[in-house]
């Protein structure tokens, strides 16, 4: 492994290599110099490249204001409002272990479900303690779930991450989260608490941006998607088929619903911003080609060969290796455009991953 590459080196990008028919993990990997993985967001929000990727076109350089070009008048823009919480919690078991804990959803008022990282890990009916002095909580460990363990709080759960939990930045930004990180890392329209992660394509926009959005006649909708841990998760198995996708809980609500479907039937496209909320769409889709009001939990595995239903066009910004979202992509607008639009961006020195910057997508044959 190259030293400049970090733990993402891989096989190169080769664009004379043929479409194969069947896809595989290693379909997927290609080389990322790791100078290029954005460790802190842009000085302001919104100053962020925009790569421009559209049918029949070479890829186009481009700033993320200009996303106002690429939209239309009777679009719909469906974003993603939901709220990071401060995930990541350090305890103390009765014994002076330490404890580390990401929670992965909460489940109801006085109940989260968490990973958790112990050298012993703490069993049911364990307690341990968050903070010190005078400002201190137990916790109560109430059951397993493997991989995960279920957590009840005395106080209300939310609460007690506020208190002493901090923001879970991504592992492949080497740092520990600052103040700047409690406003960078939140969508500016973030509204329902209970993501993990950042649906980060919606880190770009600004008030005035989404205000020129709706000025040109684009409709704002919004869908809520809890971003968990698995976002993070590897593939681990070279046959896809084999991959067992993480669940997320969604909601789409008949307002977003009736609006989404009176867009397409006047001919207007629905813009995803980002894959969270695409595959929000995708999960509410009927084979009418609408989709219905829903919540639940959805485990859409979204790889090439997916006939879309909703989703015309997906603002998004770049994803690692072999993962199942560079499988979405892929599936969105074609394996080959993919692979040559990231060939494009590394050559360009784009930001990429969470703090990084955005690509434009076309949906192939939308």
């Amino acid at each position: 492994m190259d030293n400049d590459c970090g733990r993402y080196h891989a096989a190169t990008l080769d664009m004379n290599m043929p479409v194969p028919h069947t896809f595989t993990l290693s379909d997927f990997d290609f080389e990322l110099p790791a100078e290029l993985i954005a460790q802190t967001p842009p000085l302001n929000r919104g100053d962020s490249r925009l790569l421009c990727v559209e049918r029949n076109k070479a890829p186009r350089d481009a700033f993320f204001a200009q996303v106002l070009e690429q939209l239309r008048p009777g679009d719909a823009l469906v974003m993603n409002n939901t709220k990071v919480i401060p995930a990541r919690l350090f305890a103390t078991k009765t014994t002076g272990g330490k404890v580390e804990m990401l929670v992965e959803r909460l489940l109801d008022t006085h109940h989260f479900l968490a990973q958790i990282k112990a050298s012993h890990k703490p069993k049911v009916g364990q307690t341990v303690t968050l903070g010190d002095g005078d400002s201190q909580a137990s916790l109560l460990v109430t059951e397993y779930r493997a991989p995960f363990v279920v957590i009840e709080t005395q106080n209300p759960a939310l609460e007690v991450l506020q208190q002493f939990g901090e923001i879970p930045l991504p592992p492949y930004i080497e740092r520990n989260p600052g103040d700047s990180d409690l406003e960078r890392y939140q969508t500016v329209y973030a509204k329902h608490d209970g993501a993990v992660a950042a649906p980060t394509a919606g880190l770009h926009f600004t008030e005035d941006v989404l205000a020129a959005v709706q000025a040109k006649g684009v409709t704002l909708v919004y869908v809520t998607l809890h971003v968990g841990a698995g976002t993070f998760k590897p593939v681990r198995t070279e046959n896809l088929d084999e991959h067992v996708m993480h669940h997320e809980w969604f909601e789409l609500s008949a307002d977003a619903a009736v609006t989404i479907n009176k867009t397409i039937s006047q001919g207007g496209r629905i813009v995803a911003v980002g894959t969270t909320s695409l595959r929000a769409l995708e999960s509410a889709a009927r084979n009418s080609g609408t989709v219905a009001a829903m919540s639940g939990d959805t485990d859409i595995f979204i790889t090439p060969g997916y006939q879309f239903q909703i989703v015309n066009a997906l603002i998004t910004n770049f994803h690692l290796p072999k993962s199942t979202l560079m499988m979405l992509v892929s599936a969105l607008a074609g394996y080959d455009v993919i692979k040559t639009a990231y060939a494009h961006a590394i050559a360009h020195k784009y930001r990429f991953f969470s703090y990084g910057d955005a690509m434009w997508l076309d949906r192939a044959g939308a």
